[in-house]
C-alpha cells in the first residue's frame, strides 16, 4: 500500500512539474522590471490604449481614461468587466506585459 502512495505522489509531482521559487533578489528584479515596463506604458498611454482595447474588448473608453496606464487599475477593471478573480486578472496582465516588452 505504501508503494502505491509513493508512486502516486511521484506521479503528481511529475505532472505538476517543478516548483519555481525566486530568490529575494530575483523577485526584486522582476518587480523592478514590471515597474519599468509600466512607466513606459504610462508614458505612452494614448498609444497603448488601442492595444489594451484590442486585448480586452469589454473595457470601455471611460475605463481606459480611468486606468491612465496604472497596472493596478487595469487589473481591477478586468476583474469587474470579465467577472474573474484578481489572480486571473494578474495572470492576464502579466502575459500581456511580456508580449508588450517584446514589441517595445
Amino acid at each position: 500500500m505504501r508503494a502505491i502512495s509513493v508512486f502516486a505522489a511521484c506521479a503528481a509531482l511529475a505532472i505538476a512539474g517543478p516548483v519555481l521559487t525566486l530568490s529575494p533578489a530575483q523577485a526584486q528584479t522582476n518587480q523592478n522590471d514590471s515597474r519599468t515596463i509600466w512607466e513606459k506604458i504610462k508614458g505612452s498611454w494614448n498609444q497603448t490604449k488601442g492595444a489594451v482595447k484590442e486585448q480586452w474588448g469589454k473595457l470601455t473608453d471611460d475605463d481606459l481614461l480611468e486606468i491612465e496606464g496604472r497596472r493596478d487599475q487595469l487589473v481591477g477593471k478586468l476583474q469587474t468587466r470579465y467577472g474573474i478573480t484578481r489572480e486571473q486578472a494578474e495572470a492576464q496582465v502579466s502575459t500581456w506585459e511580456r508580449k508588450r516588452v517584446r514589441e517595445m
